[in-house]
């Protein structure tokens, strides 16, 4: 099966709260957008949204310019779909991340448990990259992943796990890290996961 193809599965035969990543309020990344003092114009993109609900409360604080992406149209059009009853618009773009293909930049980019997927070293470098291209000087980065003892397998799919300090070294040479720190999510199932979370920001 395809990485679309399972993720397509999962999206169109579980309900919204069926995953382990559901929240049914973002509040960890809603306090960390808070604690930016962002311009409401400006550019956000929300990697691998699934059908989180981070996009409806950052239309309802003001934002108005939010792209959100991810390999399943099913969860893409659900956003949208949700949202548009509210008379809001979003952008969606249906790709895998490491095929984007995109000359826009972003003031701030907010990956929760995408870049943790990525296991393979040149689609890694590829998702770097993309940050590096993507990502405006003085832009943040807002990355959430599973810490170095949290859960080895996600969805059926292996991960790669992360300390504050390994995602720190890991983008040294760009980013500099603003806060960082542990965090347990309590998934629909009455399990937990340890996160890592860590706000960056762009200094080339």
């Amino acid at each position: 099966m395809s990485n679309k193809d399972h993720w397509e599965k999962i999206y169109s035969t579980k309900e919204i709260d069926g995953v382990s990543w559901y929240q049914d309020t973002p509040a960890t990344s809603l306090n960390i957008f808070s604690s930016l003092e962002l311009n409401l114009n400006s550019s956000i993109i929300d990697i691998g949204a699934g059908k989180s609900f981070l996009t409806d409360n950052l239309l309802n604080l003001g934002y108005n310019d939010i792209t959100i992406l991810d390999i399943s149209g099913n969860a893409l059009n659900e956003v949208k779909e949700r949202v548009k009853e509210k008379n809001h618009t979003i952008k969606c773009i249906e790709s895998n991340i490491t095929d984007l293909s995109s000359d826009k930049k972003y003031d701030v980019w907010h990956d929760r448990a995408v870049f943790h997927f990525i296991t393979n070293n040149t689609e890694r470098e590829k998702y770097l990259d993309l940050l590096n291209k993507c990502i405006n000087k003085d832009g943040y980065l807002i990355i959430g992943t599973f810490s170095e003892d949290g859960p080895l397998k996600c969805s059926g799919l292996e991960v790669r796990r992360y300390s504050v300090d390994e995602l720190r070294e890991l983008l040294k040479d760009t980013f500099q890290l603003i806060n960082g720190f542990k965090e347990i999510h309590d998934t629909p199932f009455n399990t937990t996961q340890s996160f890592t979370f860590c706000l960056f920001k762009k200094i080339t």
